[in-house]
Parts: structure tokens; C-alpha cells; sequence
């Protein structure tokens, strides 16, 4: 199981101290936002650019914006590894996997609560991971969506006939007792941010989701 900690609750005033916390994480989960396709707003390219040099992990960047395609260059030149874009947020998917590809970068794509499976399904054999948000996104420190277990289930069956290297990876409400139902159904990693970061010790906290 691969933990991701969610920099969106680390302390922005003191960004890298707060990735030295988990350095032991091998990637770190970036979320971005634009006030536009979610309802708030976070960080840009120039922000990766200055994580960069503190630190060699991936850096798994997600997209929660409306024009992506304008941004992914950027983010990519900026140090990061993995772009996740929003299935909902793009007119057409293919054009937004290919240019992903041709900068370097893992490929992507999420779903929101709402979205079912059918609406990625086809694009599975193109891309390396798929996104399962179990959370309306926007915000942290939300209580996770059950109903999300069986979107993980039928993306874990459908990639042992579409590509059996598709990583799973579920965001929103992860804890100690949520991480279970997601590795039982299928999870490869799991983006924490609240659970780990406000926490007095955030090494344990992800000992205890592995």
C-alpha cells in the first residue's frame, strides 16, 4: 500500500519542515484548486517549483481545475511526476492523456462521488492510475462516502482485463478504520491529509494506515 500524504493540511508557512514529517512517504499528493470546477482555492505551478528541491518524492498532482490542458505543461516543468485530471473538468480525454504523456508524466484520471465508473471505464487501458474520490472535492477533513468501497471493486475488476497496472487511488476521509474497507476492495494508495497532518505524530499516523 502506497501512502500519500495530502499537502493540502500541511502548514503552508512552514511547507518544507511539514514534508520532512513524512519523508518516509513515497509519494506526496498535491491538490489543486481553481475556485472554479471546486469551490475553493489552492496552489499553483510556482508552489510545486519551490517544493521541488526539498524533497525526492513523487509528487502526485491533482488537477481540480477547469482548464487543465493550460496547466499541465506548467506543472509538469514545475517537478511534477503524476497529473490526475477530473474526468468531468475535460471536453475530451484523449487529447488531455496524450499531452500528459508527450511532457513526461503518469497519467491520471479522477471521478467525483457522482461520476460512475462507466464514465472512465474506456480510458483505463491509456492511463496509470485512476482516482477515486470518497468526498465531494474542495475541502479536507470530510467524512468519507462508503458507497465509494464499490467504485473501488468495479474499477479493480474491470483493470484485470484492461491493464493490470492501473493503480487505485482513493482521497477523502482516509483514517485508520477507512483504509481498511479500501484495501479490501481493491486499493493500491491512499492520499490522507488531515488524519496525518493534524497529529502530533504524522510517522505513526501513516504506520498505521500500511
Amino acid at each position: 500500500m502506497i501512502i500519500a500524504p495530502s499537502i493540502l493540511s500541511a502548514d503552508f508557512g512552514k511547507l518544507a519542515e511539514s514534508v520532512a514529517l513524512v519523508k518516509e512517504a513515497k509519494w506526496l499528493h498535491i491538490d489543486i484548486m481553481d475556485g472554479h470546477f471546486v469551490p475553493n482555492i489552492s496552489i499553483g505551478p510556482l508552489v510545486v517549483r519551490g517544493l521541488r528541491p526539498y524533497t525526492t518524492q513523487i509528487l502526485d498532482t491533482h488537477l481540480m481545475i477547469s482548464n487543465a490542458n493550460e496547466y499541465i505543461p506548467q506543472f509538469i516543468k514545475a517537478g511534477s511526476d503524476r497529473i490526475t485530471f477530473h474526468i468531468e473538468a475535460v471536453e475530451d480525454p484523449t487529447v488531455t492523456i496524450k499531452l500528459i504523456r508527450e511532457h513526461g508524466a503518469k497519467v491520471g484520471i479522477s471521478i467525483k462521488p457522482g461520476t460512475p465508473v462507466s464514465a472512465v471505464a474506456k480510458w483505463i487501458p491509456f492511463i496509470d492510475q485512476i482516482l477515486v474520490m470518497s468526498v465531494e472535492p474542495g475541502f479536507g477533513g470530510q467524512e468519507f462516502m462508503m458507497n465509494s468501497s464499490l467504485k473501488i471493486m468495479e474499477i479493480n475488476d474491470l483493470r484485470k482485463n484492461l491493464n493490470k497496472d492501473l493503480l487505485i487511488v482513493v482521497d477523502g476521509g482516509i483514517n485508520n478504520i477507512t483504509s481498511k474497507f479500501c484495501k479490501e476492495a481493491g486499493a493500491d494508495v491512499l492520499v490522507a491529509g488531515s488524519y496525518i497532518f493534524n497529529s502530533k505524530d504524522p510517522k505513526e499516523r501513516m504506520e498505521s494506515l500500511r
